[in-house]
């Protein structure tokens, strides 16, 4: 089944160039703080002095944006885990700290 879904249009620059992207109704925030990222990354990229090709630039600046991505992941992983194994401890000194 072919399901329509609203949608909204926005209208975007990264690095000067102008692009019209459709976002689910609602999501134009969220969609306009992507394309902020992107922008900022391509610019300090291409401000950095030795890339000019914008596809290049492009690449370069998934890859940052992923490789933050994943960082970010592995890090709440690591906090999730750490918040289970606290849970844990704390339930152990809770039962040593209970009357026989």
């Amino acid at each position: 089944m072919n399901q329509r879904y609203a949608s909204q249009k926005l209208e975007v620059q990264i690095m000067g160039q102008s692009y019209t992207l459709s976002c689910p109704e609602g999501g134009a925030a969220a969609l306009q703080d992507a394309v902020d990222k992107v922008d900022a990354t391509m610019c300090a990229i291409r401000d950095a002095g030795r890339i000019k090709s914008r596809d290049r630039i492009a690449v370069l600046a998934c890859l940052n944006i992923a490789h933050e991505l994943g960082r970010d992941q592995a890090e709440a992983s690591h906090q999730q885990r750490l918040g289970g194994l606290i849970d844990r401890l704390d339930q152990a000194l809770a039962s040593n700290d209970s009357p026989d």
